[in-house]
């Protein structure tokens, strides 16, 4: 699904732009994917296991944008792509295409401004225009901030994963698993 692009002010003043990221921004989701993932371990993914070629992102932009079941929705502050977030339809079969899967990463530099609750309610809204009943995630434990973002939009607690991650160090971190109903 393509989301049409929309100015939200932030905490901070400035000016986000939310909109679907175009074939033509496939270098800069790809940069901005690798820089979020090299500044938490939050993400799924260390920046170096991103390998997506820029032309191979763009085909995955271009299929997502024509999607009737799941987007991607980019922030573009004073031009520069700061952060994405994106729910994908689970398995497009009969008994779990009402699921829909939902991710997010934004540039460290960007943290603290509202841009992630304000991505994760126009995410939700436009999640609500698909034929998706429910958005599921997976949230390491620990990550305090996003467990109260998650919880402060409505979702709900659904199980844990003992020992879901396991970092470069050798540790392991719990994932909390998530859902909000889009609709009864």
């Amino acid at each position: 699904m393509y989301i049409q692009p929309k100015h939200i002010e932030l905490s901070n003043g400035k000016t986000a732009v939310f909109k679907s990221p175009e074939p033509a921004d496939a270098a800069a989701v790809l940069e901005c994917m690798r820089l979020s993932a090299s500044q938490t371990y939050f993400l799924l993914r260390y920046p170096e296991e991103i390998v997506l070629t820029v032309e191979d992102e763009k085909k995955r932009l271009d299929d997502i944008n024509n999607s009737e079941n799941g987007f991607m929705l980019a922030a573009f502050i004073d031009g520069e792509l700061v952060g994405n977030a994106g729910v994908l339809c689970k398995a497009d079969c009969i008994k779990t295409r009402h699921r829909g899967d939902f991710g997010m990463g934004i540039k460290k530099a960007f943290w603290g401004f509202g841009l992630g609750t304000r991505m994760l309610s126009e995410a939700i809204l436009a999640a609500k225009q698909t034929r998706l009943e429910q958005i599921e995630l997976g949230v390491f434990a620990d990550n305090s901030r996003a467990l109260h973002m998650y919880k402060k939009a409505g979702f709900v607690q659904t199980g844990i994963i003992p020992r879901a991650y396991k970092l470069k160090d050798g540790t392991y971190r719990d994932e909390i698993q998530m859902l909000l109903k889009l609709s009864n």
